[in-house]
């Protein structure tokens, strides 16, 4: 089931209207937030649980369950913190920009109402460092709430005091994940720590903190207003809500487009980006989830619904649901190879699985790419892989893994032509 305009969440996404409060508070923004927080701040996290809210940042864990490690009696001395990722660096992914471009005051009312939830004294919301007219946006959004007694001291007349600030990141892809993104808040360089203590226990300044995406937060408001029970009825169970898609690629009429999760791949292309260019039988593989899931070959990805557990069927994921569409003209080994060359640059360096992995297997990949390698590599290259999955610190280093993996196990021919073709072209030299 497609979603319906009236159970549309980001009625501005495209912008249209103007970002400002005046319009916002015009589209449902802003409305007796009061009475929201008057919910009670462990009901508000009942009511989040019971909608079925998973992270939209493309780990998928619960929302509410996430907000529930936070400790309910927090000290002066060590407050809670919401920790609001808008870095947005994944390759593929532009969702989050538009919410912050034409709808900035859902991102800080749900940081206001998920703060409150959690007992955050403040909310450091960290954006990409090349979003320079989104960060500006949100800056004046965020000063239009101070300025109209929404944020800040006794925030929406409720008792609350609650400050909002906007944090400038400086483009590294590593400071996406939650813990580098508190380091880089704190003024160090982006590296992930080790985990245990989790954010939870010791976040940012050392104090118990969640890091939260900028979707998941900005849709708590309208969950509240309209009930956990509506937006549990969009998806398949466990796969609830509605979710920004952002379809790009090889199709008609590339969008970001809020739909319901869990709507077949088909049909959400047919409907929102005019269908694949050169239509269906011109479709080669899909990577449904950003730059860091394995591709998905034309024949299994047709029907799959768009959710958690419809992608991992196919082996595969979500991720951010960033749809990145190739058509048969794409060299897919090439595609990959740029990928590897991504995660190469963007390691941090911290662990060597990583550090020496991510080069290596750019290096075998770009060798693939050209045929220039002996077809025993194609073996070693997913042996590699594994070795540096779950190997370290953070996910980068799956993330550089799995959309080789997605290449050797659905294109091994294509790399075994490459290979075969370039020896006979050396043989033919000779």
């Amino acid at each position: 089931m497609s979603l319906q305009d009236k159970d549309r969440i980001f009625t501005n996404l495209h912008g249209f209207q103007p970002w400002n409060l005046k319009a916002a508070q015009k589209r449902g923004d802003w409305d007796k937030t009061a009475n929201l927080l008057k919910i009670g701040q462990d009901e508000i996290i009942e009511r989040i649980k019971a909608s079925g809210l998973r992270g939209r940042g493309g780990a998928g864990v619960p929302t509410g369950m996430k907000w529930s490690f936070m400790p309910k009696n927090p000290t002066p001395e060590r407050p809670n913190f919401l920790v609001i990722n808008a870095d947005e660096s994944e390759p593929g992914s532009c969702k989050d920009r538009e919410i912050i471009r034409h709808d900035p005051h859902k991102l800080i009312e749900g940081a206001l109402v998920a703060g409150f939830a959690m007992r955050a004294r403040a909310a450091y919301i960290y954006i990409r460092g090349e979003f320079i007219y989104e960060a500006r946006v949100l800056e004046a959004a965020v000063a239009e709430a101070y300025a109209a007694g929404l944020i800040g001291k006794n925030a929406c007349k409720s008792g609350y005091d609650f400050d909002v600030f906007v944090h400038r990141g400086a483009g590294a892809y590593i400071c996406g994940e939650e813990t580098a993104m508190i380091e880089s808040l704190e003024g160090k360089k982006g590296q992930p720590r080790l985990k245990p203590p989790f954010p939870a226990g010791a976040g940012l300044y050392g104090c118990p903190t969640t890091v939260n995406n900028v979707e998941s937060i900005s849709v708590t408001p309208t969950i509240l207003r309209r009930g956990a029970e509506w937006f549990a009825s969009f998806g398949n169970p466990n796969n609830a809500g509605t979710k920004l898609f952002q379809i790009s690629g090889h199709v008609n009429t590339p969008c970001v487009v809020e739909e319901a999760m869990s709507i077949p791949f088909r049909e959400l292309i047919e409907k929102h980006a005019g269908g694949i260019r050169g239509g269906w039988d011109n479709l080669l593989a899909v990577i449904p989830g950003g730059s860091s899931v394995p591709c998905v070959p034309a024949k299994d990805m047709m029907d799959v619904p768009m959710d958690f557990d419809g992608l991992k069927g196919v082996g595969s994921g979500l991720g951010t649901a960033a749809v990145i569409v190739m058509d048969k003209s794409t060299d897919i080994v090439r595609a990959i190879a740029r990928l590897s060359y991504f995660y190469k640059h963007e390691s941090c360096g911290q662990c060597t699985p990583c550090r020496e992995g991510t080069g290596w297997m750019w290096r075998v990949m770009e060798r693939l790419r050209e045929g220039n390698a002996d077809i025993s590599e194609i073996d070693t290259l997913f042996q590699v892989t594994k070795q540096v999955e779950g190997h370290t610190i953070c996910a980068l280093g799956d993330a550089a893994a799995w959309p080789i993996q997605g290449l050797i196990k659905h294109f091994r021919p294509e790399l075994e032509r490459r290979i075969a073709e370039h020896g006979g072209m050396l043989e033919a030299a000779e």
